[in-house]
């Protein structure tokens, strides 16, 4: 395990900043997901930690020891890669012991190592296969298990799902995170899969424009989003972000005015929002497809919904549609008698409280601290 420390690591290419200086600090034994965004730089600092970019400001500290200019092969280090990076010419036993080869390792501790490997990643009986005779999973596992008999500090995974089909990948994110608590290491992930995120992590950093927008456990993502950008990057389908001014309009918190909608808020809820709002100023009210009512016509503060598009997905179901104050993704509530048909008409409203505010310009919660 490795305590690893990022202080105002930067990245540039010439005049272009694509990673203005970013500080976070991971756990020994935690898995962090960096997750953002094609372009967002969470990759590029994968690997500035692997010492495979060089970095252009910043310090990389792995148990307070300065790694920043080493060499990635005194790193003690494992990067598990997207594209595999298998020799094709040697066995799956070949595979995973060729780097304890190189550094010559003692031939009966490179074979206990190899079948330790084997058997934590079920491939039993594969390790005379060469890469073209096996399925993506298996070869994403010989990936690993290279890594696995290194024993590295660190574990790093460069987006290693991407080349699997749905079910394959959601078979090996949980292998991952498996090994993961197996070995008790200290484990980076790269992802621009909110989803794999959100399953996988201990704690998620979420990157934009090579900034740090927020970093914390799934829950805190999910639950207390920072900024627009987070809310309607975590979480499937998106949050839906209604533009309009919140205020007080007979004796109730409305958006959108008296022909608006309603957002039933609590005591509590309410002396935060007085000192954080300003009566009239725009905002963006955001509430999650599931945190909606469904409430009976003419209900005083609803919204109507027309429904445009219905995904049933067997668990759970989902409409889309068009409301007063623009397009909405609404959860149907479970116990629902049919389901809505295209062109219906519902009326809803948000659950108390299960919705936030974010300033118009900024973006910034404002009932987040």
């Amino acid at each position: 395990m490795a305590h690893l420390q990022l202080q105002k690591v930067g990245k540039s290419y010439g005049a272009v900043e694509v990673i203005p200086g970013i500080d976070f600090e991971i756990n020994s034994g935690e898995f962090l997901v960096l997750v953002g965004p094609s372009g967002s730089g969470k990759s590029t600092l994968l690997k500035m930690i692997a010492g495979l970019e060089e970095t252009t400001s910043g310090k990389i500290l792995v148990d307070g020891e300065d790694i920043t200019h080493l060499d990635p092969s005194a790193r003690d280090l494992a990067m598990v890669f997207q594209s595999y990076a298998l020799y094709p010419h040697m066995t799956v036993k070949d595979n995973m012991s060729f780097a304890l080869r190189m550094r010559g390792e003692d031939p009966s501790e490179i074979e206990r190592r190899v079948k330790e490997a084997v058997v934590m990643l079920d491939l039993g009986g594969l390790e005379n296969r060469k890469p073209g005779q096996l399925s993506g999973g298996q070869r994403q596992r010989v990936a690993m298990g290279r890594c696995v008999v290194r024993n590295p500090k660190l574990f790093l995974f460069d987006e290693p799902l991407s080349n699997l089909d749905a079910k394959l990948r959601a078979q090996t994110r949980i292998e991952i995170r498996r090994l993961h608590e197996r070995l008790n290491a200290t484990s980076i992930f790269v992802t621009h899969d909110q989803v794999e995120a959100m399953t996988m992590a201990d704690r998620i950093a979420l990157l934009k424009d090579g900034k740090l927008q927020q970093i914390g456990s799934p829950q805190d993502l999910y639950l207390r989003p920072k900024n627009a950008f987070v809310a309607t990057f975590i979480g499937t389908p998106e949050m839906n972000l209604l533009p309009g001014k919140v205020g007080m309009i007979d004796g109730g918190l409305w958006l959108g005015g008296s022909n608006g909608m309603h957002l039933p808020v609590s005591p509590e809820r309410w002396s935060k929002l007085a000192n954080v709002m300003k009566p009239g100023v725009a905002v963006k009210v955001g509430i999650r497809p599931e945190h909606f009512e469904m409430v009976p016509a003419g209900t005083n503060g609803a919204m109507e919904v027309r429904v445009n598009v219905v995904e049933w997905l067997g668990h759970e179901i989902f409409i889309f549609g068009q409301g007063s104050l623009g397009p909405i993704g609404v959860r149907v509530p479970e116990g629902m008698a049919t389901a809505p048909a295209p062109n219906n008409v519902l009326n809803m409203r948000p659950i108390s409280d299960r919705w936030h505010v974010f300033d118009a310009a900024s973006g910034d919660n404002l009932l987040v601290e």
